[in-house]
């Protein structure tokens, strides 16, 4: 059973609805999405489907290349997964996946986090949400708190997982290029 990699990818977009969220969490990172790979070229969260309307959310795979992204802020933890879960992983997102239009944001959740309630919804999710319900249901990690209390500055405390990268997310998906041509 080999070891891989998974990675959480926290982010700051800078856009209003991000900066109302620092407002609650007076964190610098407000936004937190999974990846498989670390060039990003696979990211899955719960965030907006149109750049231009903040309400309409839902289960994403994200374009690290969109201009949404372009600007960030990010940093980017890696953890250590087996190949069972990191199957598990991905049919637990495959599942949301093929039932997309099923699921959307929690945006009442955001409520409950605010107040340190629990709301928890059917096929409803904000982004470290999903991420901790992905992580909690495939055995990588155990959460001491409900996923929707979960911020994403709490992935940050996770002793298990081991920055990466912090800084421009651009720059850092510009290097990733640079050192898959110069390994091909």
């Amino acid at each position: 059973m080999t070891n891989k990699q998974g990675y959480i990818l926290l982010t700051d977009t800078g856009t209003l609805f991000t900066r109302l969220i620092k407002v609650f969490t007076k964190k610098p990172y407000n936004h937190a999405s999974l990846s498989f790979d670390d060039k990003l070229n696979e990211v899955y969260s719960f965030g907006r489907k149109s750049v231009r309307n903040p309400f309409r959310g839902g289960f994403v795979k994200e374009n690290m290349q969109s201009k949404l992204f372009r600007r960030s802020k990010c940093a980017i933890y890696s953890f250590e997964i087996t190949d069972e879960q990191i199957s598990e992983m991905k049919q637990f997102i495959q599942s949301i996946e093929a039932e997309r239009e099923q699921y959307s944001y929690n945006f009442i959740g955001l409520f409950g986090f605010i107040i340190n309630k629990p709301i928890n919804r059917k096929n409803k999710y904000f982004c470290s949400q999903f991420v901790a319900t992905v992580l909690s249901e495939s055995n990588i990690f155990v959460f001491e708190k409900s996923p929707s209390l979960i911020a994403p500055n709490d992935f940050e405390q996770l002793c298990t997982s081991k920055k990466v990268y912090e800084g421009n997310l651009y720059d850092y998906l510009i290097e990733a290029i640079e050192e898959s041509v110069r390994v091909a």
